[in-house]
């Protein structure tokens, strides 16, 4: 076990460094393929600087070229992404080894939910070519998985739905048209009634943070919240413990 640990890990930092390369390049319209450079000199980067976290380490988060600083998002990317998928692991290897279908479904939603997490976080975008073949891809694995498609549906028209009416209400104003695509995405990979966790744990979530965030004077009431980083992080937690979190709330309620 713990040998599958630890190549699982490893196998995440590699797959952490590819996201932080997709994020930039999309950010930039480059092609996705191609070395990797620096996005300061454009130099492109030698291989013994391109290992995930060593190589930031050793350099100490500046270009062996330029001497730019190197963003922490790089290596915090790289380890977040190896951590999530330990954990995928681990939780899945636990259940049921041989599923090698649900493991991968797990890792591409991951990868998918720290794109779109980045991405929104640092431009307020959530993008149609990052979540509407995402929708597709998870929709065929659950499938695949034995989920019912009348539960993916039902799930899947919440969480579009959801943020659909809020946008149509409020003319744009509350939300933006890449909520309701990533809330499509999150009821097609979820399902029904997990859909229901995650968009609770995505308001309490940024409810607590942006009120943080008033309090500390970083935000005001009126200003623009990247709401698709609460509900990425929501969509993880759920696909880890959703099952345990609804059993938890209706042992409180007495169900």
């Amino acid at each position: 076990m713990t040998c599958y640990l630890i190549l699982i890990f490893i196998f995440g930092l590699c797959i952490g460094s590819f996201l932080n390369c997709f994020i930039w390049r999309l950010h930039e319209k480059k092609k996705v393929t191609g070395r990797s450079m620096c996005t300061k000199c454009k130099q492109q980067i030698a291989w013994f600087d391109n290992i995930p976290v060593i190589s930031f380490l050793n350099l100490r988060g500046k270009c062996r070229n330029c001497k730019k600083s190197i963003s922490w998002q790089y290596p915090a990317v790289e380890l977040v992404t190896a951590i999530l998928f330990t954990l995928s692991f681990f939780l899945n290897y636990q259940i049921q080894l041989d599923n090698i279908i649900l493991i991968f479904r797990d890792f591409f939603l991951i990868s998918v939910m720290i794109i779109i997490f980045i991405y929104d976080l640092r431009w307020y975008l959530i993008l149609d070519i990052v979540s509407l073949p995402a929708c597709a891809v998870i929709l065929i694995l659950n499938l695949v998985l034995g989920y019912e498609w009348q539960n993916l549906l039902l799930s899947g028209i919440i969480g579009g739905g959801f943020f659909l009416i809020q946008f149509v209400i409020s003319k744009g104003k509350w939300i933006g048209g890449g909520d309701i695509r990533l809330g499509l995405l999150m009821g097609l990979s979820l399902g029904w009634p997990n859909i229901l966790v995650a968009l609770f744990i995505a308001y309490i979530l940024g409810s607590v943070i942006g009120v943080g965030l008033i309090i500390a004077k970083k935000k005001q009431l009126s200003s623009q919240v990247p709401f698709g980083v609460f509900l990425s992080i929501a969509t993880i937690i759920t696909l880890f413990w959703g099952r345990e979190i609804i059993d938890w709330y209706l042992g409180i309620i007495g169900l």
